[in-house]
């Protein structure tokens, strides 16, 4: 586990640590920059360049197409090896703030519960109880402080202290001795909040919400080193509850570990990477000599022309982008998996084993492959993150920064923290021809109006920050990604009931063609499970794979009527009022699950567009036939 907090080591006992995290929570919700909340104390987690490994305890995670891909798409430098390393482990028997995964104090500022004064960490010097805290003598018995609730943030990503003293002193002269109070009112409403100051300025703290009073940003970065701030940021500064939801949103990729054949030589040599320009500027016959020496495997099985072809790319940084990594994975779920036989066995040590299974002849009409994963290895990477607006995700699930910048996780760390998940998991295609006919229905394209029309609304709504730079739009995602994230939704819930393990253990992922691109035939789900640090799991998920019709069939007679119908069902995201523009017939008591399960937040929603519901026609459903569900 990765701990963090103050050890003091003397003839007594040692204080424990203030906290502890699991390692695969370092990736994305405690990730570096987030904020966290202890018993008694408030800190923000540090960032790469302040994560220490002890001998031993760096744990290289590989995946070169990853790599690749988040240098092609973000212009990420990654060091040439360990470029992804799970998130360094603290010592249980010596905890020190020097080892694993340090924190920072954050807020600097403190309220006391007994006077409301509102004071500053310069003005309390270091805490002197046993707890560590710091503490107020306002009455005869000395009261704890705790951390101010709010902070001041950007859609940048900057974090700082909120400036209390400018904020009860906005538009008025500053006093010479300020002595604030926080004050909070009598039932805890925002509304009622108001710092004030003994000279007598005050301010709500409902005025800077509202925008009446404006603030500016310094661009602070407290999670960096010091003297890595961004200055001069031209944003106002937002007023931020640092337990808030949107304080922090983790920008992760993942892929699968496929098979990757026609870049078995370039994944070999690309640990060598530094070292193959250096030999290359020497000349070529001093480049071969370090792959004779380095990679003489490498050439018995490949033979020296084609080492030494794919070295000189290298050399030069010519390689050839790769795929995205969906359309990779797609391809092996698709055209390479082979067929299932009969008593087969797999090699435990493989990454990747995936096996086609026959169609059931009553889902023939709509599905045209099923593919069974025995074994899957997935690599999550957090790469950046953002403060008050989430960034969006393609139809790869690749994040952009839709009017957001991403925050860096360090000032000059060339590597990120990565985790890796071993798992199974059933993939089901649905037929392109089916999709296709579906699609051209006058009914659909209507549909698609609305929920682009609702989509349009939700994106004009977003505060567009940075307009003025050059920041990419996502697209519609189009109808074939609601009727797949849908229909994914509904298998979930069917399948837990029968697969041995929770729906919120399950998680999917979507495979769906750019929409309008008639040339992307990607029209696919895949659920699967799986445990972070375990060696695999007991093939509960796999085994329903067999039994699909069954589960789709129950799948879609729950999809056809809500609790809530006929409100969920007539739900129209055209003009909606209450902020459910991202989906269409979708609520809590049909299509949302866990947000753990979900790619997507439990957005991009229609279940109207899977089975006939009430309140819509009939023939803007995919499975339009009641035979299959009957």
């Amino acid at each position: 586990m990765s701990r963090f907090g103050r050890s003091r080591k003397s003839g007594k006992a040692e204080r424990k640590p203030d906290g502890q995290i699991r390692q695969s929570q370092l990736i994305g919700v405690y990730g570096a920059g987030a904020m966290v909340d202890l018993l008694q104390h408030a800190v923000i987690i540090s960032g790469l360049d302040d994560w220490s490994y002890a001998g031993g305890d760096l744990l290289p995670i590989e995946e070169p197409r990853l790599k690749d891909r988040l240098e092609q798409l973000y212009k990420i430098k990654l060091d040439a090896e360990d470029y992804f390393r799970l998130a360094p482990p603290g010592n249980d028997d010596d905890p020190h703030p020097r080892l694993g995964v340090r924190a920072l104090e954050f807020p600097a500022w403190f309220v006391c519960h007994a006077c409301r004064r509102l004071l500053h960490r310069s003005a309390l010097g270091e805490a002197t109880k046993s707890d560590g805290r710091r503490y107020h003598d306002c009455q005869p018995k000395a009261v704890p402080l705790v951390p101010v609730r709010f902070v001041g943030a950007c859609p940048r990503g900057h974090l700082q202290d909120f400036p209390w003293r400018e904020l009860a002193h906005y538009g008025v002269e500053h006093c010479k001795v300020p002595e604030l109070t926080l004050i909070e009112g009598k039932h805890g409403d925002f509304s009622e909040i108001v710092v004030a100051c003994r000279c007598g300025a005050k301010q709500r703290l409902a005025n800077v919400s509202a925008d009446a009073v404006k603030l500016e940003c310094r661009g602070g970065r407290p999670w960096l080193p010091r003297g890595n701030d961004e200055p001069n940021c031209t944003h106002p500064l937002r007023l931020l509850v640092r337990t808030a939801s949107n304080s922090y949103f983790a920008m992760t990729l993942s892929a699968l570990s496929v098979p990757d054949p026609d870049n078995i030589i370039r994944d070999a040599l690309s640990r060598d990477a530094d070292r193959i320009k250096k030999r290359q500027e020497k000349g070529d016959d001093r480049l071969r000599m370090f792959l004779e020496d380095d990679h003489e495997d490498l050439i018995r099985e490949h033979g020296m022309d084609a080492v030494f072809q794919q070295a000189k790319l290298i050399g030069d940084g010519q390689v050839a982008a790769r795929l995205p990594t969906r359309t990779a994975e797609y391809l092996q779920l698709t055209k390479f998996a082979e067929d299932t036989k009969t008593g087969e066995t797999f090699d435990e040590t493989l990454p990747f084993v995936a096996r086609k299974i026959p169609v059931h002849p009553s889902l023939k009409q709509w599905v045209r492959t099923v593919t069974l994963v025995h074994r899957l290895r997935e690599v999550r990477v957090q790469f950046g993150f953002t403060r008050l607006e989430p960034a969006s995700s393609d139809n790869q699930g690749e994040p952009d920064s839709l009017d957001v910048r991403r925050a860096p996780l360090a000032a000059h760390a060339q590597w990120l923290p990565a985790a890796t998940v071993q798992g199974e998991g059933i993939f089901l295609e649905l037929c392109p021809d089916a999709l296709a006919a579906w699609s051209n229905q006058k009914p659909v394209q209507q549909r698609v109006a609305e929920l682009d029309a609702g989509w349009k609304a939700w994106h004009d709504a977003r505060p567009h920050h940075d307009a003025g730079s050059k920041v990419k739009t996502p697209p519609f995602l189009g109808a074939k990604f609601y009727l797949l994230h849908s229909l994914s939704h509904l298998l979930i819930t069917a399948i837990a009931m029968e697969c041995g393990y929770s729906a919120s253990a399950i998680h999917e992922r979507i495979y769906c063609g750019p929409y309008k691109d008639d040339k992307s035939e990607m029209s696919g789900i895949m659920l699967y499970t799986g445990t972070v640090g375990s060696e695999g799991t007991l093939g509960g998920l796999v085994e329903q794979g067999a039994h699909l019709h069954e589960h789709l069939a129950r799948a879609l007679r729950a999809g056809s009527l809500c609790s809530n119908d006929p409100l969920c069902g007539s739900h129209s995201p055209k003009g909606d009022l209450a902020d459910r523009t991202l989906e269409g017939a979708a609520c809590h008591g049909c299509l949302f699950i866990s947000e753990s399960s979900c790619e997507r937040f439990n957005r991009y929603l229609d279940r109207a567009l899977v089975v006939p519901v009430l309140g819509q026609p009939s023939e803007i459903a995919f499975f339009d036939d009641p035979s299959v569900w009957l």
